[in-house]
């Protein structure tokens, strides 16, 4: 297994006592965590942060297994052309959206991905392993 980029929606599971996927996310992420080096965004940070009002609480709550990653400019062009693809086939937002960034990630560090929420994910980015509910 290589590193793995953590999706925020695993995280939060853990963060909210009454997650439906709690257990899920998880086994999975303790399963990752014993093969591999754990990964978090910026785009992933901001993500979980909606939910707190001061920084402290973010990394309060925030378990300190993962490393933190930059994008790089590699991955924010390919989220880039991504997104244009998402338009020419009828998306409707009008910026990239944050699961662009975090599969041009992924692609381009070689990072599995450990989601639930696979539909974007494999749609754009086939080259992520996806580590995912079945």
């Amino acid at each position: 297994m290589s590193d793995v980029l953590v999706d925020s929606n695993v995280i939060l599971d853990l963060l909210v006592e009454t997650s439906a996927w709690r257990e899920w996310s998880a086994n999975a992420l303790g399963y990752a965590a014993e093969r591999a080096r754990l990964v978090i965004n910026p785009i992933i940070y901001a993500e979980l942060s909606v939910g707190y009002e001061r920084i402290e609480l973010v990394e309060f709550a925030l378990p300190p297994i993962f490393e933190r990653d930059s994008i790089p400019y590699e991955a924010a062009f390919l989220a880039g052309r991504v997104y244009l693809e998402y338009r020419r086939r009828g998306g409707t937002r009008s910026a990239p959206l944050p699961d662009f960034f975090i599969g041009a990630h992924a692609a381009v560090k070689g990072y599995d991905l450990l989601t639930r929420d696979t539909t974007r994910y494999r749609t754009y980015f086939p080259t992520v392993r996806l580590i995912a509910p079945e």
